[in-house]
């Protein structure tokens, strides 16, 4: 074993540290000493560059701990939304999604268009994936806009629906779907992120758009 290896350790523990992506301080500690201690005393270490090896170690040190904490502080974050969106459950919220839920003879079916439309229409399915009804409520404004479903005629249960609207030049008219439901209870998906069960669907908690109180 070499002078160097003896104060570093042995010959595998030296290739490790050699090939080693990233070290810790003890490692560059024991490499800095040795470093010291087997200088050509005819070459001795250069004043600059020793003073550089100790700027980038602190500068990588002072990275790394800049890391932890943000880790922390997302993990404190997640913490408080996940506290909450416990609080939700039980009330009514609008969010964006596509799920209804059947137990009477209509339903309201929301959406968004992000531009006037001349012509919408609306497409529902079973939950087999089964288009069951088609409604043309005409030319509509932009913004909010609401259809009520005749659906005395369906089973009761959970449908889907789909808007499609195209503008006075038939150019696509963007639309996004809503849905109106209380929250029946909490998922929280990758240990961290918060989902509300509303109509049967999983809704993310960033998708809400308005909170109400039921009753």
């Amino acid at each position: 074993m070499t002078d160097i290896e003896s104060v570093i350790g042995s010959s595998e523990s030296l290739q490790a540290l050699q090939t080693s992506s990233t070290i810790g301080k003890d490692e560059f500690f024991k490499m800095m000493i040795a470093q010291l201690q087997h200088q050509d005393p005819l070459n001795p270490l250069d004043g600059t560059d020793f003073t550089a090896q100790l700027a980038q170690f602190s500068s990588l040190e002072q990275l790394s701990n800049v890391n932890d904490q943000l880790k922390m502080l997302g993990l404190y974050q997640a913490s408080l939304n996940n506290s909450q969106s416990i609080s939700l459950i039980g009330k009514e919220i609008t969010a964006i999604g596509n799920v209804i839920k059947v137990d009477g003879a209509s339903a309201d079916l929301a959406y968004n268009l992000s531009e006037g439309a001349e012509k919408v229409t609306i497409s529902i399915y079973d939950e087999g994936g089964s288009l069951v009804d088609t409604l043309e409520p005409g030319s509509q404004q932009e913004g909010e806009n609401s259809v009520t479903w005749d659906c005395s005629g369906v089973a009761g249960g959970n449908y889907t629906f789909e808007v499609s609207a195209t503008d006075a030049n038939g150019d696509v008219a963007p639309a996004y779907t809503m849905i109106t439901g209380k929250v029946t209870g909490i998922a929280f998906k990758g240990g961290f992120y918060p989902y509300l069960s509303v109509n049967g669907q999983d809704i993310p908690l960033g998708s809400i758009i308005s909170v109400n109180e039921t009753g």
